[in-house]
């Protein structure tokens, strides 16, 4: 997050009214125009330059249940034997994820940008286990980190020689590098059921202007290709655990800063497989914000997921660079990597954004056509704690961000998606019989193999057109995004159409999901 930026028309408030009338019918045309909302006011996170010396006394965190007692790093794991974790693979259609056996997997992320660099071994633990509880499968986070890079990790270890990728610090014997550091994040999230989104570095290494794709930094070709080497030879027995997400909070629309990340990728490929051969790893680029992959590298062989970056605000339409995503060929999964964090201010005027805001935006996301969601939180993402100084002046430290409402209702939504076939699902705006006007109050539909859902984020009546949804028969019910629990409405004929109005007066954060199942099958 070198810089925050959101979509120009995106309004602070949701009263503010567009200048024209959107009916369904016309979104794709909205989507047209995606290309020029890149604009207007940011945040600059500036990096502190307060040293912290590796010796210093560490912050006193609380256990998990499965926490050892000590700080010391732990070694590899002895005697018993790795549970591997399936690696994961594009479906047959192409639009979501699956594990290599076979099943169907939703992408529930969580952005842990300074883990690496910042937690020791039980407060990683502590993280991990809490994220898995609550239903969160990825976690992101980067091994050249964007702050205190100019220091060494809470362990006192640094991961290059100064301004040289090409020269990794690598110590004889386990836990005596950086690298042994990175192999214990991987070792513990593959411990509690946790795949790594791992980003090789910040992308500021390669160019500091969030958009420009001047490259400035002390990446090249040559040195990206080799570092990319060290990776996968390193940290190949966990590729089935990892997805390579380059990038890094920077858009590539220069050939200068693509050759560089397609040196990257090209390095890893070989580092993993022993040739350039893509198939054996899972890669994705984090661009910033609001942006997409498909802007710069729609059609590299490297490239498995297109990733968006929504940006920040409290109206970040990321519905729309998801629906522009899903349409592009090749076909790939789509996956929203950054968006809404809640207590994050951000814009002019400055406002707070919200859990309602952070849960909205992973709806609008999944009903939009992506293969998941990945959260984040301000306090989190940075690990804010009093160890290290905040960026851009979080209001809590990240063990106390934990249990934020919003990231518990991620939660909520894996569940409602994985109680569907949904490697079956699609947007279908066709079951919507009426016409919108707000893109801040878009609703979204998707329907799948003997189901339908509707998604409505202010809470305001749906009209639906009963014979698009298919069903001789409708079953129809309420789901609450806020408890993850559903109330039955009752039973009503596939034919003209019906308007059901969900509980409550609309309001931002009264969003509900509108279910309809096919009467004729068992619930």
């Amino acid at each position: 997050m070198a810089k925050i930026f959101f979509l120009t028309w995106v309004k602070t408030r949701p009263d503010e009214k567009p200048s024209k009338k959107i009916p369904v019918s016309l979104v794709p045309v909205v989507l047209a125009g995606v290309a020029f909302l890149l604009a207007a006011a940011g945040i600059a996170l500036a990096q502190t330059s307060q040293s912290t010396p590796a010796a210093q006394a560490l912050l006193e965190v609380p256990n998990s249940k499965d926490s050892p007692g000590s700080s010391e790093p732990s070694g590899p794991s002895g005697s018993s034997v790795r549970r591997k974790l399936p690696a994961l693979q594009l479906a047959e259609n192409r639009r979501f994820l699956v594990t290599a056996d076979g099943k169907p997997f939703f992408w529930l992320g969580d952005t842990a940008w300074q883990l690496i660099h910042d937690l020791r071994e039980e407060e990683i633990r502590r993280y991990f286990a809490d994220r898995r509880e609550k239903g969160f499968n990825v976690i992101l986070t980067v091994i050249l980190v964007e702050l205190r890079f100019d220091q060494p990790n809470v362990y006192g270890h640094f991961p290059i020689e100064k301004g040289r990728p090409d020269r990794p610090i690598v110590r004889p014997g386990p836990d005596n590098d950086y690298w042994d550091d990175v192999e214990r994040v991987l070792r513990l999230a593959e411990e509690h059921d946790l795949y790594v989104g791992l980003l090789p570095t910040w992308g500021k290494w390669v160019s500091s202007d969030w958009q420009s794709g001047i490259v400035d930094g002390f990446f090249n070709v040559e040195n990206a290709e080799q570092y990319g080497r060290f990776l996968g030879g390193r940290f190949k027995d966990y590729n089935n655990m990892i997805i390579w997400i380059l990038g890094g909070d920077k858009a590539a629309p220069t050939e200068e800063a693509r050759a560089i990340w397609r040196a990257m990728a090209r390095g890893i490929a070989v580092g993993v497989a022993g040739k350039e051969d893509y198939s054996q790893v899972l890669m994705t680029y984090h661009t910033s914000g609001p942006g997409s992959t498909h802007w710069f590298f729609n059609k590299e062989p490297w490239l498995d997921i297109h990733g968006v970056h929504s940006s920040h605000g409290r109206w970040a339409l990321n519905w729309i660079l998801v629906t522009h995503a899903y349409t592009m060929k090749p076909t790939l999964p789509v996956i929203d990597l950054e968006t809404t964090y809640p207590e994050f201010r951000h814009g002019w005027p400055p406002t707070e954004a919200t859990d309602d805001d952070a849960r909205r935006a992973a709806y609008w996301a999944v009903f939009a056509g992506a293969a998941g969601h990945t959260y984040g939180h301000h306090s989190i993402w940075q690990m804010h704690s009093p160890r290290y100084p905040g960026v851009a002046r979080p209001k809590r430290f990240w063990y106390e961000a934990l249990d934020a409402p919003s990231a518990q209702q991620m939660g909520y939504l894996r569940r409602l998606i994985e109680s569907k076939p949904f490697l079956t699902q699609r947007p279908d705006l066709s079951l919507l019989a009426f016409e919108q006007t707000k893109p801040w109050e878009m609703c979204l539909a998707i329907r799948g193999e003997g189901y339908a859902m509707v998604y409505t984020p202010m809470g305001h009546p749906l009209v639906i057109a009963m014979d698009r949804v298919g069903f001789g028969e409708v079953r129809a019910s309420w789901f609450d995004p806020r408890t993850g629990r559903s109330t039955k409405i009752g039973q009503f004929k596939g034919t003209g159409r019906q308007t059901f109005t969900p509980p409550g007066k609309p309001a931002e954060g009264n969003d509900w999901v509108l279910l309809l199942e096919d009467a004729g099958k068992p619930s």
